[in-house]
């Protein structure tokens, strides 16, 4: 058993990535995978009545989302995607 008095003397685990500042104009990319007759007929209805939603996020039309593959996530990710958003 480890003693509690050891556990507090320990240090705390050294972090690879150091914390930095976030601008102030820094904007997410985000990444949304729409189901065609559900989540994308929303977002193409919000287009029609002249609402607006921020350039920063894209968005991609799939027939189902239920057959979305986790490969497209991880790979949205290593092209640099800050967030990814699946909705059906």
């Amino acid at each position: 058993m480890v003693n509690i008095a050891e556990q507090q003397t320990k240090k705390p685990a050294a972090t690879i990535e150091k914390p930095h500042e976030t601008p102030s104009d820094w904007k997410p990319n985000v990444l949304a995978f729409a189901c065609h007759y559900c989540a994308f007929a929303a977002a193409d209805l919000a287009g029609v009545m002249r609402l607006s939603y921020p350039s920063n996020v894209k968005v991609i039309r799939l027939p189902c989302t239920g057959k979305l593959d986790h490969i497209h996530i991880l790979r949205a990710f290593e092209k640099g995607v800050d967030g990814v958003f699946a909705a059906g």
